[in-house]
């Protein structure tokens, strides 16, 4: 078949990332079309990338004749319709995390989706195709930590962008740190476990940045899970890593452990200074998992061309996004929440 036509809507740092990778690194896709509401940004992703349609409006690039699939990467309150609108114009559709922030709305989103079945859906959960994810699911699976007990998983962002999500959380609906920042370890969790997360407890505090009390959102965030064959997580996510962009994940089993990004390193250097023994660490999500969202855009135009399931269903994301739900009802009422 001919290239891929793709639109993406969101320009932002991820909107950008996924555009230049469709755009530059991706020879079976073309990026023909993007939308923003912000008209600089369209003007300068243009310029750089080459596209020949821009929009301002979302359903009048769905109305083009020159696309195939949309890529959201939009604000994750919109994911839902915008995911509808394009698999009803005939469209594959790749859609970050999450699929949505409500319940309802993800359940009525799976029955579209479910309707069209002939179009692919994806959703994007990055870390599943970094390159030391997928060596640790091998040895998961191959049985050489035995049987799984206990997941541990750390997610937190550099403090540097704490400013600005300050003043963004006071205009705008995040979903709450879990749906917005544990949702990841969350699919990891499901992912490596193949199980599904029934119980969980969450606890959380507002130590460098008290304002956010006010808008209901957390600095830091932890939680407590049990699995359906009862086996145990742990989660810590946050926003104020003032070393940079820390991403880690403890495997323990009967037979063995494993830790990935046990040190957010960047690379294989190490300096020698007045400061003592120093290594480089990633300080944000475009460097550490660039090349994961690089694997996941070909996994989705692989599933397209082969006409194969994608490897993330809508399902993963509504399951992600139940969890996420209560754990941020657990810390609101500061009781356990069981899961159906």
């Amino acid at each position: 078949m001919s290239n891929i036509r793709i639109g993406l809507v969101g320009l932002g740092r991820l909107g950008m990332t996924h555009a230049t990778n469709i755009a530059k690194n991706i020879p079976e896709m073309d990026l023909v079309a993007i939308c923003s509401l912000n008209q600089d940004e369209l003007t300068t992703a243009q310029a750089l990338l080459d596209v020949k349609e821009t929009y301002l409006d979302y359903q009048d690039m769905l109305a083009s004749p020159n696309l195939d699939a949309i890529v959201i990467v939009s604000p994750s309150g919109f994911h839902c319709q915008q995911i509808q609108l394009a698999l009803e114009a005939g469209l594959h559709v790749f859609c970050e995390k999450p699929i949505g922030l409500s319940l309802a709305e993800i359940d009525q989103t799976l029955a579209v989706i479910n309707t069209h079945p002939h179009q692919k859906f994806m959703l994007g959960f990055m870390r599943r195709f970094d390159d030391s994810y997928q060596y640790a699911k091998q040895l998961v699976d191959a049985g050489e930590l035995g049987e799984l007990t206990v997941i541990r998983c750390y997610g937190i962002d550099p403090s540097s962008g704490m400013e600005s999500f300050v003043k963004f959380a006071a205009n705008s609906n995040s979903g709450g740190i879990f749906a917005d920042m544990a949702i990841h370890d969350i699919d990891l969790i499901r992912w490596f476990s193949q199980q599904e997360i029934n119980r969980v407890w969450a606890l959380g505090k507002n130590a460098a940045y008290p304002e956010l009390d006010q808008v209901n959102e957390l600095e830091t965030g932890t939680a407590m899970m049990q699995l359906s064959d009862h086996s145990m997580a742990l989660l810590v996510t946050g926003r104020n890593a003032a070393h940079g962009y820390h991403v880690e994940t403890e495997l323990i089993g009967t037979k063995g452990m494993l830790r990935i990004g046990a040190a957010p390193e960047k690379n294989l250097v190490t300096l020698y200074n007045e400061q003592g023994v120093v290594r480089p660490t990633s300080q944000n999500f475009p460097e550490r998992f660039g090349q994961a969202f690089l694997t996941e855009m070909k996994a989705f135009a692989t599933s397209i061309i082969e006409d194969l399931p994608t490897p993330i269903s809508g399902v993963d994301g509504l399951q992600a996004t139940k969890i996420a739900a209560a754990c941020q009802q657990s810390f609101e009422t500061n009781e356990i929440v069981e899961i159906d």
